[in-house]
């Protein structure tokens, strides 16, 4: 049976969305720069659609991706940064691996220790089979306490996952901070946290994509645009 379109009730052709959702996500954009640079090819869209299209599109895309995406290596860096969302700080946790693959981002309104531990639980999880044999962080209190009970929890004998609360070990996952907030400072503050989530999985899967990270991708541009149109093809 074939799978329902997303596409469907749209005014707009696929192609177009999904070139305006992937330059909003790929490039330091805003809105308004989609919006000019669709109108120089003779497409006239409203700031508002390219919103919805990527509050629709971006968390879709981490979605259909999912299943093509490479396996994350045992050894992880683990830290959090911040952004503005609603004229307020929140905080991004992110876990990348040796490879610095996406393993997980959650965005929380607090950096207490119960949020550590609910973020690495859903990173473990849903790695499954291959949860992580290191874990690199800096020299926060509450992740020693965290890493300590998940360990106790798997094998209450010896500790599976071996913590490294070293700074300067951290310094790969901290670069990959850099890299995403040099994308979000181009754009104004979130407005919420349900549109800033929908935004960043987007975002954190097309630069996966731009890596390599996944199974079945050439390198290069064209092959990104490739990929991503195969994963909108109605099955």
């Amino acid at each position: 049976m074939s799978r329902k379109s997303p596409f469907k009730h749209l005014r707009f052709p696929r192609k177009i969305i999904l070139c305006a959702v992937r330059w909003y996500l790929r490039f330091p954009l805003s809105y308004q720069d989609v919006v000019d640079l669709l109108a120089e090819r003779g497409v006239d869209v409203d700031r508002s659609t390219v919103f919805r299209w990527v509050q629709k599109f971006g968390p879709d895309l981490a979605k259909r991706t999912e299943k093509h995406l490479r396996r994350a290596s045992v050894d992880w860096h683990v830290d959090k940064t911040y952004i503005r969302v609603g004229g307020k700080w929140r905080y991004l946790w992110r876990a990348v691996d040796a490879n610095g693959q996406m393993v997980d981002f959650w965005l929380t309104a607090r950096r207490d220790a119960k949020a550590a531990k609910a973020f690495l639980n859903r990173a473990i999880e849903r790695v499954r089979l291959h949860r992580p044999v290191t874990i690199v962080t800096d020299k926060a209190p509450a992740y020693r306490r965290v890493i300590h009970e998940i360990n106790r929890r798997y094998d209450p004998r010896f500790d599976s996952i071996r913590h490294i609360d070293r700074k300067w070990r951290n310094n790969l996952i901290e670069s990959d901070h850099a890299a995403l907030k040099r994308l979000l400072e181009y754009r104004q503050s979130f407005q919420s946290l349900r549109s800033a989530k929908a935004t960043l999985s987007g975002r954190e899967t097309i630069r996966t994509i731009k890596r390599g990270h996944i199974y079945y991708k050439q390198p290069g541009v064209i092959a990104e645009i490739q990929f991503i149109a195969r994963l909108f093809e109605t099955a």
